[in-house]
């Protein structure tokens, strides 16, 4: 009687050989971890498109440095919808800030080009930032000129302007920005130095908190050195120019 035999190798599966190690592994980590920052910063400015921004990291910043400097931590900062901040205001900021801002889609290239010359001939002035770039900047980041924050600046820039819209940048720049010593928001800035409404400035007083932008620490709205004084004069002019604000 004939012995029938039968092969197992139909039954063995093909060994899979590792593919990758290391580098596979790495590069399955580096792929979550940007698939979770893009959702999470999308999700973030989503949220903040309706809800009010409590703080930015930047608060959190000069808290820590008056802390560590024995300087009194002191925080004022009051949200206001933008129907309760003046006009005027907004014109100041827009014409000391960002002429361009209800034209341009977060970025101003002539200005960022000019910044450029300007500052390769060793004339230090204005970045050419807008207040879409500032107001990315406030609320996601930290200060600093890395191209590291540069590029998240500009990834932000973008993401704000496609989901906020102009108006809402414009509302919480002027709820978020330093605008004195431990002053941030319009209406903490308003009372701080005018002991009035955020709603109630008048076009100097707007142009006074527009002129100490650059260095808010360092300057005053009120009691001003005769440089402020001077960027006060050109800002109320400038405003004259901008018009009727139309988001």
């Amino acid at each position: 009687m004939a012995t029938k035999i039968t092969s197992n190798s139909a039954n063995k599966r093909p060994v899979k050989k590792r593919s990758g190690g290391f580098m596979g592994w790495l590069k399955a980590i580096v792929i979550k971890i940007f698939l979770w920052f893009i959702g999470l910063s999308v999700l973030s400015v989503v949220f903040f498109k309706f809800v009010p921004v409590p703080f930015t990291p930047l608060m959190l910043i000069r808290a820590i440095e008056n802390k560590v400097a024995g300087k009194p931590v002191y925080f004022s900062h009051d949200w206001e919808p933008l129907e309760n901040i003046s006009v005027n205001l907004q014109k100041a900021v827009i014409a000391s800030e960002d002429g361009a801002f209800l034209r341009h889609n977060g970025f101003d290239f002539k200005a960022i080009q000019k910044a450029y010359k300007n500052n390769e001939r060793g004339r230090r002035i204005k970045g050419g930032s807008t207040i879409s770039q500032q107001t990315a900047k406030n609320v996601f980041l930290w200060q600093g000129r890395s191209y590291i924050r540069k590029g998240l600046e500009a990834y932000f820039t973008v993401l704000i302007e496609l989901i906020w819209g102009k108006e809402r940048i414009m509302e919480v720049y002027l709820n978020s920005i330093e605008m004195g010593d431990g002053v941030y928001g319009a209406q903490a800035a308003a009372e701080h130095w005018y002991r009035k409404d955020a709603a109630n400035l008048t076009p100097r007083q707007a142009a006074g908190i527009a002129a100490i932008l650059p260095s808010p620490r360092k300057y005053t709205a009120t009691s001003s050195s005769s440089y402020v004084n001077k960027r006060k004069d050109k800002i109320v002019r400038v405003m004259r120019t901008v018009g009727k604000i139309e988001y």
